[in-house]
């Protein structure tokens, strides 16, 4: 009898402990979500007092049309912006952007190891393991993403994308772990072999290619910022002439004209939730901390 009571009792204790801790991530995924929304609002407000276009993507305007809201598992807001708005913001927000948004974007001599701007709240902490070397101011961030041109003719769309490929690994400067083990060895030797110097001209000269396309010799939108499965995809050109405002957690936030075509695409029956066991954040950090900003974590990461 005494040790069924002590098995019911451990049964108790680790059941109370799973509740608490599952309660806590809930908590503090809520405060992610608070978090990233008072950053999404301000970035909203900034491009239209600048007159940028700009519009929720992947989760974020999946969560607007089903939940009014973020998915309930979401912890992140992504946007998308045409590139000759996306390059508009690179210029526009040093110079009028409240100081406490960091604007990190790889050039010359800063190298974040990603592809796309990203907006960071110096007043949080979320650092991340691809960064935790790097010094950088470690908040919250919004990732902003460019949409290119998809060129109409074949052979110009397989330049297009090689150029792409070649962006993605000389401007993240890093080994991508999740594309095969091909894709590891060939990259590994190309970045070994390239001096640091050159790197950001062949960079450079990528990013010229793969983006000097327009409408006239078009017929389509794609992401080329975004990994290599999703350059792969095309969009009609019109689901991104504009955008729409819709209820978003007691707000409104953008979303493109043409969402539906874009989201199907994109993730095919995009109203249905995933299966329970997917129904999970789906990024990591290091530490992370809505309410104390990343200069108190001194110390505490590699950075």
């Amino acid at each position: 009898m005494v040790r069924w009571i002590y098995k019911l009792f451990l049964w108790y204790n680790r059941m109370m402990y799973s509740i608490e801790e599952e309660e806590n991530d809930m908590s503090d995924l809520k405060a992610i979500q608070a978090r990233s929304l008072e950053m999404a609002e301000y970035f909203v407000a900034f491009c239209k007092e600048h007159d940028l276009l700009c519009y929720l993507c992947g989760g974020g305007a999946i969560g607007a049309l089903r939940n009014k809201g973020f998915i309930p598992w979401d912890d992140d807001l992504d946007f998308f912006m045409p590139r000759k708005d996306y390059e508009k913001l690179a210029e526009l927000w040093p110079r009028y952007a409240d100081e406490r948004y960091f604007l990190s974007k790889s050039d010359r001599d800063f190298v974040d190891r990603n592809l796309f701007i990203t907006i960071r709240d110096k007043e949080t902490t979320c650092i991340k393991p691809y960064q935790q070397d790097l010094d950088l101011p470690h908040g919250l961030a919004l990732d902003v993403l460019p949409l290119d041109y998809y060129p109409k003719n074949p052979a110009e769309r397989k330049k297009q994308v090689r150029w792409a490929l070649i962006y993605s690994l000389f401007c993240a400067q890093t080994i991508p772990e999740k594309h095969g083990a091909l894709m590891k060895w060939g990259s590994t030797i190309l970045l070994g072999l390239t001096p640091k110097a050159l790197r950001y001209r062949i960079w450079k000269k990528a990013e010229k290619e793969m983006t000097k396309y327009g409408p006239a010799e078009s017929d389509g939108i794609t992401e080329l910022c975004s990994g290599p499965g999703y350059m792969k995809k095309k969009y009609p050109i019109q689901a991104f002439e504009d955008n729409i405002f819709l209820p978003f957690e007691g707000t409104e936030m953008p979303i493109p004209v043409g969402y539906d075509a874009y989201l199907s695409t994109a993730f095919g029956d995009y109203m249905t939730p995933p299966p329970a066991d997917k129904q999970v954040p789906h990024h990591d950090a290091l530490i992370a901390d809505m309410d104390k900003s990343y200069t108190e974590y001194k110390g505490e990461y590699g950075g």
